[in-house]
């Protein structure tokens, strides 16, 4: 399956804000508020759909969830589509999002990560449509780290554009900040030091393929099933697989990649990428030996610490894109084209 780029936004074009799984709290529509008054700086028109109840852990029933996600992106003046955040239980939508309708229609950026990731990956799987793999909307107010990019400056993008991204060497240390106290902080906290980290052995790595990825815990429930297949992705090409914890403790992770492994997901790997967690260890596995005990049999690099997961900053990845990394001691890089 050939990957196709959606066209790059420019000012004047319009963003499509729903909660395919958890809406927005009253007390955090501050936040909410200020995010979209960002979109809205930039020039591009919002529009804010009816799915954003942030009562329960779901913004509304699932088929409510799933039509309005399927009538956004597939609305022709709606270039993006953004969720709030993620949440627990996307994967109730996989079934009821026509994602035939999605393939057919010109394709549109959508936008985010954590539970999202049950959703853009297949997305990418079974329709070509890149996705990005990156802050949410709500993350879109602060502002980003030397080395990085955000979601808006990789959406804007033209097709055949090629960015480089390198770690910043510091990321949160604990704790999330109070945006219901604190609407409109910018400023994200990067407390601790630290960089990419190889698992699997010494040496410089450096490795191309195609990305594609997302969170263990939501996409481990999909190995073996038609939305998880990687072999349907540009042909033989190999891949570049990122994967990250959100909170599941180090044995429940081991399963997860076992199975996920056992399912053909990591086929094409020719390396893997893992988000930098502060997910719990168990009591005689650390969450970087659940990773070596399901993938090192795969016999590819594995870099740890990576910021594509739950821990801040983030590193946005494009579902679908060439990419090359690059991890030396003197250089860390992941280079992306949207070809």
């Amino acid at each position: 399956m050939t990957v196709r780029y959606p066209r790059p936004l420019r000012p004047g074009d319009r963003i499509g804000v729903t909660s395919p799984s958890s809406g927005v709290a009253e007390t955090l529509r501050g936040r909410l508020d200020v995010a979209l008054g960002d979109l809205e700086a930039r020039g591009y028109e919002v529009v804010v759909g009816r799915c954003m109840d942030g009562s329960t852990h779901l913004s509304a029933p699932a088929a409510e969830r799933a039509a309005e996600l399927t009538d956004m992106l597939t609305d022709p003046t709606i270039r993006a589509v953004v969720p709030p955040w993620g949440g627990e239980t996307a994967i109730d939508l996989l079934p009821l999002l026509d994602f035939e309708r999605i393939g057919r229609a010109e394709p549109t950026w959508m936008v985010g990560w954590s539970d999202i990731s049950t959703i853009i990956t297949p997305l990418t799987l079974l329709t070509g449509v890149a996705t990005v793999h990156g802050n949410n909307l709500m993350d879109t107010p602060y502002r980003t780290p030397e080395g990085l990019k955000s979601w808006l400056d990789i959406v804007a993008a033209p097709r055949g554009e090629t960015f480089s991204q390198t770690p910043p060497g510091r990321h949160r240390c604990g704790g999330w900040d109070d945006w219901a106290q604190h609407p409109g902080i910018r400023d994200l906290t990067l407390d601790a030091e630290g960089t990419w980290t190889r698992l699997d052995g010494t040496g410089d790595v450096e490795v191309e393929g195609r990305l594609i990825g997302g969170c263990i815990e939501t996409l481990g429930h999909l190995a073996g099933t038609p939305y998880l297949d990687t072999s349907r992705l540009a042909g033989d090409e190999p891949l570049l697989v990122y994967v990250e914890a959100c909170e599941d403790n180090a044995f429940s992770i081991c399963r997860h990649l076992h199975g996920m492994r056992l399912a053909g997901f990591f086929d094409r790997a020719a390396a893997v990428l893992v988000g930098r967690t502060r997910a719990p260890a168990g009591r005689t596995l650390t969450q970087y030996e659940a990773v070596l005990d399901a993938l090192g049999p795969l016999g590819v690099p594995i870099v740890a610490d990576v910021e594509c997961g739950h821990v801040p900053p983030h590193l946005p990845l494009v579902n679908g894109a060439r990419a090359r990394v690059v991890h030396t001691a003197a250089r860390s890089e992941i280079v992306q084209t949207l070809a």
